[in-house]
């Protein structure tokens, strides 16, 4: 059997840094088990519904901060009306982790206060956004356990071109900061089937997103 050929390190932008397969096998099964258990409650997994009434067809549980488009909040009004878990120190102490590997830099006062938790199905798609809800620019961490998907960088100017694609693959983790902290970004496709066989998930993907969000309770 040939060896599989290592992924190299890359800047997609200036801030924005993919970093191929950063999670243990472990670690991603560890994060599968944990978000299974978040899926539960005490806000449950659900499809937010945006503005103009159309349900996402990705399905998100949050900690530390709610979201729903386009906000936070500590109560989830919309899915049941619980108060979200906190983010625990294990995640932030990845995140933190996360930022120094694809930085090649200390984290510094780095802490993730909220943590969205995104499953797609095979069908499943996210259109060209910008992480625009907080009051903080430091980076944003994203790994991704299951399913392969494609990854669309873009500008910080508008949803069109020009932007890069990138296949993101169960362990890999993307880092955007810096210039890049506004750029929009999406993912026009997940590739069903391609899931590594001991990652803890048999068929879609996770995406957990680590943010810093710069609010205080009111």
């Amino acid at each position: 059997m040939s060896a599989l050929i290592p992924r190299p390190r890359s800047e997609v932008a200036p801030g924005a840094v993919h970093v191929p397969d950063w999670l243990t096998l472990d670690e991603q099964r560890h994060l599968v088990a944990e978000c299974r258990r978040w899926a539960m409650g005490p806000v449950p997994m659900r499809a937010a519904q945006l503005p103009t009434g159309h349900r996402m067809s990705v399905q998100t549980v949050c900690l530390g901060w709610h979201w729903k488009p386009y906000s936070y909040s500590r109560i989830a009004d919309d899915a049941g009306g619980g108060r979200v878990a906190p983010v625990p120190d294990w995640l932030v102490a990845l995140g933190r982790r996360a930022v120094t590997a694809a930085y090649r830099a200390p984290a510094g006062d780095y802490t993730p206060d909220a943590a969205l938790i995104n499953f797609y199905d095979a069908t499943a798609k996210m259109g060209m956004h910008q992480d625009k809800e907080e009051r903080s620019d430091a980076p944003v961490v994203s790994v991704s356990v299951g399913d392969t998907c494609m990854f669309r960088f873009g500008n910080t100017t508008n949803r069109n071109k020009p932007y890069t694609d990138v296949e993101l693959v169960s362990g890999d983790l993307f880092v955007f900061g810096g210039p890049s902290r506004f750029a929009y970004h999406g993912v026009p496709k997940v590739f069903p089937g391609t899931s590594h066989a001991d990652c803890g998930l048999k068929a879609g993907r996770l995406n957990i997103t680590l943010r810093m969000t710069g609010l205080e309770d009111t």
